[in-house]
């Protein structure tokens, strides 16, 4: 198995580690899941999510350097994507969708447009980490004679994610905390080049930073020394993000779903859904017109039993009607909670349906997502 910059770290930590993504990485720390959930909710965690994949995508038909060069990287990753990329502001970050033939996903991926007006005509990618070696062999084969992918192999990235996140980090990086969600800035510590991203996977305010594989362990230990900042695993970051509605790659979404059924129809742009050439539009563009035949619902249990993945969804006459996708307990909300997909026909917020659990029906209702506010910054 891989191991990030900073496995050395966790082990001093007391982590225990465990393979995902093909990586050895930390799911807990020895406060446990729910101390690191709530402490996250409460005060700032750090998650190393240096598995996941960063690249560089340029075009090689303009120059760099102009609104021009942007609309030409934009043009080119767009065939790929249904997101509006070419309309984002410098600086500015879009949550996307690779997409098939067929309009199902291969992957979601956060797509950057860099500050500087030297760097317009690339964007700064971030795909998730199971799936990163598929998508750049995709991107790369699919935009090649347009554009050229550098995938960042030697730069690892952490997320500070709560509320005390910006007073944490904007002590250690000078003006970060002036960003609002979903932008990107560059800046220089001691002089490291870091890449400041205001986003994250809790649902809470806070930041992702991509920083050398040198300097990673020392930037860690400089958040980490911040009385308000613990260490979290991933078993608190699924937890975190099953609370805050958020798709897990895989799991959640695969190449069978579309963002429509995926109930992210947000990540279609408008402009797109009118010119209608990305991947599966006709696919997407019917489901929007006319309802999808499924979707994916948050799910309330009754009573203090959690519904895992792969348990079954059945109507209130026992014929099935989906299948839970994450589940588990919720922190926040001390008690049960899941999502999952069911026929479009119970997809209705309020609807009951019942959970297979352990062959045993449990009563349960459709609820909105996310289950617990967002608390993002925008200003």
């Amino acid at each position: 198995m891989k191991r990030t910059s900073l496995y050395g770290l966790h082990l001093s930590l007391g982590a225990k580690m465990v393979e995902f993504a093909g990586y050895e990485m930390p799911v807990q720390y020895p406060d446990g899941v729910l101390k690191e959930h709530l402490h996250t909710r409460a005060k700032a965690g750090l998650f190393d999510v240096s598995h996941m994949g960063q690249a560089f995508l340029s075009t090689t038909r303009t120059a760099q350097g102009s609104d021009a060069a942007h609309a030409d990287i934009s043009d080119a990753i767009e065939t790929l994507l249904p997101g509006e990329i070419r309309k984002l502001k410098k600086g500015g970050m879009r949550y996307s969708v690779l997409l098939n033939a067929e309009g199902g996903v291969m992957d979601d991926l956060m797509v950057t447009r860099p500050p500087h007006d030297a760097d317009q005509g690339s964007l700064f990618l971030v795909v998730n980490a199971a799936c990163k070696d598929a998508d750049f062999a995709h991107i790369g084969k699919s935009l090649a004679g347009r554009a050229s992918l550098k995938i960042a192999a030697d730069r690892s990235l952490l997320a500070l994610q709560g509320p005390r996140a910006a007073s944490v980090l904007n002590a250690i990086v000078p003006g970060c905390a002036s960003q609002t969600f979903m932008t990107m800035a560059p800046y220089d510590w001691n002089g490291v080049p870091l890449i400041v991203s205001r986003c994250g996977y809790t649902g809470e305010d806070g930041f992702e930073v991509s920083v050398p594989d040198a300097k990673a362990e020392e930037l860690a230990r400089a958040m980490l020394a911040h009385p308000d900042v613990a260490p979290i695993g991933l078993g608190a970051r699924d937890s975190l993000r099953l609370e805050a509605g958020l798709c897990l790659y895989g799991h959640d979404m695969d190449t069978t779903t579309s963002p429509v059924e995926g109930n992210i129809a947000f990540a279609l742009g408008k402009r797109r859904r009118e010119e209608a050439n990305f991947p599966g539009a006709k696919r997407i563009l019917a489901e929007l017109a006319n309802g999808p035949r499924r979707l994916r619902v948050g799910l309330k249990p009754e009573g203090r039993a959690p519904a895992r993945e792969g348990t079954d969804i059945v109507d209130e006459n026992g014929a099935k009607i989906g299948v839970v996708t994450s589940g588990g307990f919720g922190p926040t909300l001390n008690g049960p909670v899941a999502m999952g997909y069911v026929d479009f026909s119970h997809s209705k917020t309020g609807t009951a349906v019942q959970l297979m659990v352990r062959g045993k029906p449990l009563p349960a209702s459709v609820v909105d997502m996310p289950v617990v506010p967002h608390t993002y910054y925008r200003g």
